[in-house]
């Protein structure tokens, strides 16, 4: 048992913010309540009051990643502008991301995890909606498929450096938003 005390300024957030960085660097394999502890200054059992277990602690970075994903896309105001927003998640929070995306890891029944996992999915279907309404009528369910697909996959590749070469100094937001007029050219 450690000599450490338990308690701490805001050992959730502490915990939560130690976890980032470890996956940020290692992947959420890296991940171990018990080397959060130490890094957080307490013992061993204490992050387990916060998140119960690994797959806990990763749920509740799920579900913190979905609010903030939720929140981008609600500021959106087209389709190429909420790819961009999702895009500049995507970097401003990769861990977020790689945790969000990875079902395996996490407890798909968790109210948090639905919860924040429905309000990302309402900003984006929400401006789909709107795009969808305009003069020409589309299927906002395929609207939406094909908005997160193109987005997620541009993101997933930038995140993995599959894309260094192609962007150089180019900012990824700023190409990301010509991609659909470059597939898709207005006659």
């Amino acid at each position: 048992m450690s000599d450490r005390p338990y308690h701490h300024g805001d050992l959730r957030r502490a915990i939560l913010a130690a976890a980032l960085d470890v996956i940020a660097a290692d992947g959420p394999s890296g991940l171990s309540l018990r080397d959060l502890a130490r890094r957080a200054g307490v013992s061993h059992a204490a992050p387990a009051h916060h998140f119960r277990d690994r797959t806990g602690l990763l749920t509740a970075i799920a579900a913190e990643g979905h609010g903030l994903l939720a929140a981008a896309l609600a500021r959106s105001t087209d389709l190429r502008d909420a790819g961009a927003r999702y895009v500049r998640f995507a970097r401003e929070h990769p861990a977020h991301f790689q945790v969000m995306f990875s079902p395996e890891l996490l407890r798909a029944d968790d109210l948090e995890l639905t919860t924040a996992r429905g309000l990302s999915a309402a900003a984006l279907t929400d401006t789909v909606t709107a795009a969808a309404s305009g003069p020409e009528e589309t299927d906002a369910r395929l609207a939406r498929m094909a908005v997160w697909s193109l987005a997620h996959g541009f993101a997933t590749l930038l995140l993995g450096h599959n894309l260094d070469r192609l962007l150089g100094d180019e900012n990824p937001e700023e190409v990301f938003r010509e991609l659909p007029m470059t597939l898709f050219p207005r006659p």
